[in-house]
């Protein structure tokens, strides 16, 4: 059994409730955040209550509880379920609007699953991926509107590709649940700098890459993707994976490169009980 938090109730995962009235029903309209736990213990905690908070507000979005209070309930929620290895996703709903339109005091909602992170296999073979011309609304807010990545899945199943990347005036932002970064034939690591959420991945990554090779955060043309040395994405679930062909065009030799590979190593050690906590 699963316990799931609702507003001020811990529930069985099958008989949590939330009226249908609410906005994230009625509009979609709502933040989450995603975190994971290693141990027992949530990655990089502060910096996604952070994000969590950040995006509530720029949507108007009213949170029930405090910070520290919702840190508290994540820690009860992960002691009841006891998932060592797991992800723990945060909303807050726009609440139960009386027009269906104006944002009220929100509903607060904790959900834990286990999870199980990309094996070496999977981080060998790569991703590979399409292009798409599309922009997201408030990219710096991390909200339940998944409407364009959801409805690119049916194309990306027919080409047998494992993601699309959204693309803008010919500059490249991110992935509907991940960011990109690339790596230069000169040796200069990137990832873009507008229209994009801000992941928690990316920022560790950003944070100690410069001791491996230059960093630049800086609008990067679907041109020098395709050109580029290594490219990889980053996220939550994924931590890094290499992107190995991008609109049927083979990146470097078709294989995660040596800089990728030794960011994930780093990656996973801040990753060990004792980090980011």
């Amino acid at each position: 059994m699963t316990w799931t938090f609702v507003n001020d109730t811990f529930a069985e995962e099958g008989k949590a409730t939330l009226q249908t009235g609410d906005l994230a029903i009625q509009r979609g309209y709502a933040v989450f955040d995603f975190f994971r736990t290693n141990n027992n213990v949530p990655l990089f905690l502060d910096d996604y209550l952070d994000r969590f908070f950040h995006s509530a507000a720029a949507l108007f979005i009213t949170i029930p509880y405090t910070r520290s209070r919702v840190a508290e309930i994540i820690f009860e929620l992960i002691q009841k379920n006891n998932l060592p290895q797991s992800g723990i996703r945060m909303i807050a709903t726009g609440g139960y609007s009386p027009d269906s339109y104006t944002p009220v005091q929100g509903n607060f909602i904790l959900q834990q699953q286990a999870i199980q992170l990309p094996d070496a296999a999977r981080f060998e073979a790569g991703i590979r991926i399409m292009t798409h011309p599309y922009q997201r609304d408030l990219p710096a807010v991390k909200s339940i509107n998944y409407l364009m990545g959801i409805w690119l899945q049916k194309q990306l199943q027919e080409k047998g590709l494992d993601d699309v990347l959204y693309v803008h005036n010919d500059i490249i932002s991110e992935f509907p649940r991940a960011n990109i970064f690339i790596i230069t034939p000169e040796r200069t690591l990137a990832t873009p700098a507008h229209h994009v959420l801000a992941g928690i991945t990316r920022k560790k990554i950003l944070e100690f890459a410069g001791a491996l090779l230059p960093v630049e955060t800086r609008d990067i043309s679907v041109r020098e993707l395709k050109n580029a040395a290594e490219v990889f994405m980053t996220s939550t679930t994924k931590r890094i994976l290499p992107v190995t062909e991008i609109d049927g065009i083979r990146v470097g030799n078709g294989k995660a490169g040596p800089f990728t590979r030794q960011l994930l190593e780093q990656f996973i050690r801040l990753q060990e009980p004792g980090y980011g906590t």
